[in-house]
């Protein structure tokens, strides 16, 4: 099982790319949220990196913000055998 700060890393990276994309965009929750059908607060805490999404989020969030998968996930994690908890 993966070490829970490589878990809160790889979420607030994740959040915070998917903030970069909102503000290149100029959209706001509450416009990402009305294109995928997701709740504008639950979008909030993505960005937050406190929320762990499912894959269909991850398609929500795809044509919420109008991307492809490759430019949601444009960040960089290094990942370690340590990392990994027996």
């Amino acid at each position: 099982m993966l070490d829970e700060k490589k878990k809160a890393e790889f979420k607030a990276k994740f959040g915070k790319r998917l903030g970069q994309i909102k503000k290149s965009k100029k959209l706001s929750y509450r416009t990402i949220a009305k294109n995928c059908d997701l709740d504008s607060s639950f979008i909030s805490k993505i960005e937050k990196g406190t929320e762990n999404i499912t894959l269909e989020t991850i398609l929500n969030l795809l044509y919420g913000l109008d991307v492809q998968p490759n430019e949601l996930f444009d960040f960089s994690i290094e990942l370690n055998k340590d990392d990994i908890r027996k």
